[in-house]
């Protein structure tokens, strides 16, 4: 069963417009699935083979002379070399779309395409399923099992795998191996209790030096290894806000994985009663909702979407915030089914801050059984149809 992704507009319209796009994205969020599903007659190579991938970094000249165009390369950051030599193929002719590729990202990947590709390749970044893409396939998945289960393609195509043996496995092979390997972790004990700590501080402000304490290695060791997992799209770091408006605003950027089922598993959770007992699950709705968000933002085509979280020395926040030409949206995580006028403070504290004028809306996405309007600029939203905006 295929699930149709949002993000195909964006892949056909990013082909139409560049010579050279890149999919990037977490392994197994559907890079190569959603290309090849787009684009049937394009030759595919995956270098994930090695005499493939050998060949792309010892003779890239000759692999993509071999190749031809339209062609789909997936694991391209495996030969690096190849990037330099598209450049120049691709210059050879001015048709768009000639190579689609995926792949993992990384530092050394968006390296070579932002030196080699500078104005001829188009990017999208690749996140797992979205609530409302999971809901479109499966009208019974409602937030909470999609909060335990995650987006993961794996788990809602047809012939789905079990998240309590697909995860394992998911770990062991990608995050305890590809990871690990790029970081020369040589204690798999104290990497595997990064990612359990990591997991258990989702939606919390990042603090190298507790984080270090809990897992028994240095501040610098866990920067590092956080650093390597934002390049990999499996966490983000979320910045704060601040415009000087002559208040003190706290600067330190917040913590969230960027798949909930995956969270869930990390730190032991398996199904919806044993979350909703949890004590990380406030936590854990605030990384559903965050994801949501930064869905939505990336299915309308940002890159590199605009949200921050804001919050003032006296205790004073809102969950996130996207900016839109000087204006602002406005999202609260709320874990409650029914929204209240405190949920509300903090947004109405930012519009006193910033003028009410500049804000353009304000959700709360809470455990709705579905949306409705609040008035006025405020919507309750259960995580889906954020695209809609509030009525």
């Amino acid at each position: 069963m295929w699930i149709e992704r949002d993000a195909q507009g964006t892949l056909s319209r990013l082909a139409r417009q560049f010579k050279v796009v890149l999919v990037t994205g977490l392994r197994q969020s559907g890079k190569t699935s959603l290309i090849t599903r787009l684009y049937p007659n394009a030759r595919f190579v995956t270098l994930d083979d090695p005499a493939e991938a050998a060949q792309a970094q010892v003779n890239p000249e000759q692999f993509l002379a071999r190749l031809g165009t339209p062609a789909i390369i997936d694991e391209v950051q495996y030969a690096p070399l190849l990037f330099r030599f598209m450049k120049m193929a691709v210059d050879r002719s001015g048709r768009k779309g000639q190579y689609l590729l995926a792949g993992s990202q990384s530092f050394s990947l968006m390296q070579e395409v932002s030196e080699s590709l500078a104005g001829r390749a188009g990017i999208l970044d690749l996140a797992t399923l979205s609530a409302d893409e999971v809901q479109a396939a499966d009208a019974h998945m409602e937030p909470g099992r999609y909060v335990v289960t995650g987006g993961f393609p794996a788990l809602h195509a047809g012939g789905a795998e079990r998240p309590d043996t697909w995860f394992p496995s998911y770990v062991a092979t990608y995050l305890e191996r590809d990871i690990r390997n790029v970081l020369n972790v040589t204690s798999l004990r104290d990497y595997a209790r990064f990612l359990r700590v990591a997991a258990a501080r989702t939606a919390t402000t990042v603090s190298y030096a507790d984080m270090a304490r809990d897992i028994g290695v240095s501040p610098n060791t866990v920067k590092a290894w956080l650093s390597v997992l934002q390049a990999s799209g499996l966490v983000y770091l979320l910045e704060p806000y601040f415009r000087s408006v002559g208040k003190r605003l706290v600067k330190s950027p917040k913590l969230y994985l960027m798949d909930t089922g995956l969270t869930c598993h990390l730190v032991g959770i398996r199904t919806t009663e044993e979350w909703e007992r949890s004590p990380l699950a406030g936590n854990i709705w605030e990384t559903y909702a965050f994801g949501q968000v930064f869905r939505a933002q990336a299915r309308a085509g940002d890159v590199r979407p605009s949200i921050w979280y804001w919050r003032t020395a006296d205790g004073r926040e809102v969950d996130f915030i996207v900016e839109r030409g000087g204006r602002f949206e406005l999202y609260e995580a709320k874990m409650a089914e029914k929204v209240t006028e405190s949920d509300l403070r903090g947004a109405r504290s930012f519009a006193q801050d910033y003028g009410s004028a500049n804000v353009i809306s304000t959700t709360v996405i809470c455990r709705a059984r579905k949306g409705y309007p609040l008035g006025k600029g405020f919507a309750a939203s259960n995580g889906t149809g954020l695209m809609s905006g509030p009525s």
